[in-house]
Order: structure tokens, then C-alpha cells, then sequence
């Protein structure tokens, strides 16, 4: 039996700025150059409208289908959502999939060597807005070829990017579909941020950001991605998952009191943390973090029941039951300020990252959702 794996995505890179034409940031500042590393899945078709926008969340990265190796672990983020005869048909749509602005995957960033210098930006990279993640994927969908987006789709971080979307460029996008996401980062997720990125900072091999050439704050982050780690799932899950057992059980009084027995959970969140430090940048997560704080949809616009107002095009918002960082409730706030908008729910254990788990809850709202326009 022919086990080759076949459809192998390799991320591309594009240079869409440059010192002739620098990127001009919320923050003031002026960035160049900015290498944008992408993926692009189906074909444009002739009227060059068929495109979709995928945007990822936190630690996320252009590669959301297909494989990137013949390694089968290389699988793409969201490949049970991108390709033929999946929700996005690729068939259908021309599927576009950048790391956006301060990623750390091919996409200029704080560990990006800065030209002025040689050595990696660090601390002195200017502070990007969900704002500037957005222009600098308007900039490479144009590039493409790309004449009308026919959805922009993406939950949490990603769904923020979603909504500026249809505030920045509403003649351009027919749709928007914000998953799991917030109109403004509310005191609650800010709160969760600051935890994660003091215990980074705390480490004393952060060194003030200028780790590089040496090993990550590996203790610092591990830590930051743990408590967020809590944010992304339920009480609910937890409970089923793991209730209280132990690695080596509670059987005699030896193990009951021994610190080395952690508890199920301890251990999973010790194994996700490590998970990112081996394949995310410290930095990196401080600036994103930052910019999910600084997000607000309305700012320098009006309240927030005017600029969403404003966004006449189709919406589909999907709340999440269990999801305690970004509740349900902000999720309906939202549609019900959307003029044409449409609410759905997925119903899940699994908290904020149930966008990426519930697959046929998610597939059957966004297909409902894309025959209609």
C-alpha cells in the first residue's frame, strides 16, 4: 500500500514592503522591510473573487492544510476545515493563509533580524496592532491577485483580525465569520495576559529580551503558556479528563504525599507548556499578547455599537457554551449589533478551543453560512 503523503504545502515568502514604502503602524513607527511567509490552497478563478482569508489565532502559523513534510505529524492547524470537499472547498475557493505581523513563523517579527542592526529586533521591534496584522495581509492578498474576498474566517486572535476586516476594507470582503473572539479584550483576558507575560519576563534567562543565542526562558514560558492553557478549556473537560488521579495513584500514604506524583492535570499542562517553548519565541508571545490587549475595535471610531453597525456585509458569529475567555455572551452582544449578522453555538466540553475540536458543529454553521451568499 503507497503511504506517500501527497499533498505537501510548502510556505511560501513574498517581501511586500520596503524602505520606499514602509508599513506606517498604529504605534507611529515605520517598518521595513516585511517578509510575509504564506499558504495559499485551490485555485483563483478567472474573475479573481473566489478567495477566503484564513486568519490564526496566538501561536498559529501560515501552515493551516495539507502537510509540510511526509512526516504525518506535519499536518496542517485547521486541514479538517481546507481542502477538497471540506468546509473551505478548495474546489470552490482560493484559500489564503498568512502568519501575521510579530509571528515568528516566516512572518517579519521581534526575532527577525533587524537590517539596521544584523542581530534579532528583541525589544526594539515596534509594538503591531491587530490594525497592522490586517493591512499587511490586505497588501499580500492584492499581491495574489485577488480582487474580492468572498469570507475572511478566523476564532480568538484570529477572529479579531475577521472583524477589522470588515471595518478597514468593507468593499473588498462579501463576508466575515469571527469565531470564539472580542470587539475589545476585556479586563478579564487582559488580566490572563499579564500573568502569562510576567512569568516570562520574570525568568531570569529572558535577559531583558536579548536571550538570543542562548537557551529560551524555558521555565518563564512554559509557565505563561500553562496558565493560558487553563483560559483555552473548561472546569467541565477538566473534570472528565482527569478528575483527581494521579501518575502513580494514591494507593499508600508514600504516593499520596510524594511531590514527584503530580496530579494528571499538573502533568498536562507541564507537557503543553514545554510543547510551545520547543516550537514558539518568547518574545514573540510577548508582543502578541500585547496586541490582543491593545485590540479594540472601536478605538479613534465611536462606541462600539456604531462601528459595528457600520459593518453592513454578512456575519456569521460563533459563540462557544463553555468558553470562559471569550463567553458566549460577548459573542451575542456582537451579532445583535451586526446588521446582518447570524448567531450559532457550538455545545462542547471543551472551552475556546472547541472552534478547533467540535469539527462537525463548526463545519455544519459555516457551510449553512457560505450557501447563502
Amino acid at each position: 500500500m503507497d503511504t506517500t503523503i501527497k499533498n505537501i504545502n510548502k510556505t511560501k515568502f513574498v517581501q511586500l514592503f520596503d524602505e520606499s514604502n514602509p508599513l506606517a503602524m498604529d504605534c507611529g513607527a515605520e517598518l521595513s522591510p516585511i517578509t510575509v511567509a504564506y499558504e495559499t490552497y485551490g485555485t483563483l478563478n478567472e474573475a479573481c473573487d473566489n478567495a477566503v482569508v484564513v486568519c490564526h489565532a496566538l501561536t498559529g502559523s501560515a501552515h493551516a492544510a495539507g502537510f509540510s513534510s511526509d512526516d504525518p505529524k506535519s499536518v496542517g492547524w485547521w486541514d479538517s476545515f481546507i481542502g477538497e470537499g471540506k468546509p473551505l472547498d478548495t474546489k470552490k475557493y482560493f484559500i489564503i493563509c498568512s502568519n501575521f505581523l510579530g509571528g515568528c513563523y516566516g512572518t517579519t517579527g521581534s526575532s527577525s533580524v533587524d537590517p539596521a542592526t544584523g542581530k534579532p529586533y528583541g525589544l526594539s521591534f515596534p509594538q503591531m496592532t491587530v490594525r497592522d496584522m490586517v493591512r499587511v495581509q490586505k497588501k499580500l492578498v492584492t499581491y495574489l491577485g485577488v480582487k474580492k474576498i468572498k469570507t475572511v474566517i478566523g476564532g480568538s486572535l484570529g477572529g479579531m483580525q475577521v472583524l477589522e476586516w470588515g471595518v478597514l476594507f468593507p468593499e473588498f470582503v462579501q463576508s466575515i465569520i469571527p469565531i470564539a473572539t472580542s470587539v475589545q479584550h476585556s479586563p478579564w483576558a487582559i488580566g490572563l495576559n499579564n500573568l502569562s507575560r510576567l512569568a516570562i519576563m520574570n525568568d531570569p534567562e529572558w535577559k531583558d529580551g536579548n536571550y538570543y543565542g542562548f537557551p529560551q526562558p524555558e521555565k518563564g514560558f512554559s509557565l505563561a503558556r500553562q496558565i493560558a492553557m487553563i483560559s483555552y478549556r473548561s472546569e467541565k473537560e477538566f473534570t472528565q479528563r482527569f478528575s483527581r488521579e494521579r501518575i502513580m495513584g494514591e494507593n499508600d500514604t508514600l504516593h499520596r504525599f510524594d511531590a514527584s506524583n503530580l496530579f494528571q492535570v499538573e502533568r498536562y499542562l507541564q507537557y503543553q507548556g514545554t510543547k510551545l517553548v520547543n516550537r514558539f519565541d518568547a518574545n514573540t508571545y510577548l508582543f502578541i499578547s500585547r496586541c490582543m490587549d491593545i485590540h479594540d475595535l472601536a478605538y479613534g471610531r465611536g462606541t462600539v455599537h456604531d462601528v459595528l453597525g457600520s459593518i453592513s456585509i454578512p456575519a456569521l458569529c460563533v459563540g462557544i457554551d463553555t468558553d470562559i475567555l471569550y463567553p458566549a455572551t460577548e459573542q451575542q452582544r456582537m451579532a445583535a449589533l451586526l446588521p446582518n449578522s447570524t448567531y450559532r453555538e457550538i455545545s462542547s466540553p471543551f472551552g475556546h478551543d472547541a472552534f478547533l475540536i467540535e469539527f462537525e458543529q463548526m463545519e455544519a454553521h459555516v457551510r449553512n453560512f457560505l450557501s447563502t451568499l
